[in-house]
């Protein structure tokens, strides 16, 4: 194995045990968005690129999104409204 690849894996298993063991839920979205890029990359290093695009795009994008929205809509990310009830 590559030592490139080896040091991807490691990314990737540290970026699963922080995302399941981090309290913020903010963060956990964050670290699952690196984790979906860095298994897009290693995708990539498999040579598998369809694979790597459509990790890509659903995984770090979409998936994501969906959850910043779903964290919005329950208020565990505090924003807009917040600030316009302290005026």
């Amino acid at each position: 194995m590559n030592l490139f690849t080896v040091i991807g894996l490691v990314f990737l298993l540290i970026c699963a045990i922080a995302t399941c063991l981090v309290r913020n839920l903010l963060t956990s979205v964050v670290i699952f968005m690196a984790y979906s890029l860095l298994m897009s990359i290693v995708w990539i290093l498999l040579q598998s690129p369809d694979l790597a695009i459509t990790e890509a795009a659903v995984g770090a994008g979409v998936t994501s999104v969906l959850f910043f929205i779903t964290l919005k809509k329950i208020h565990a990310i505090k924003g807009d409204e917040e600030d316009d009830r302290q005026k």
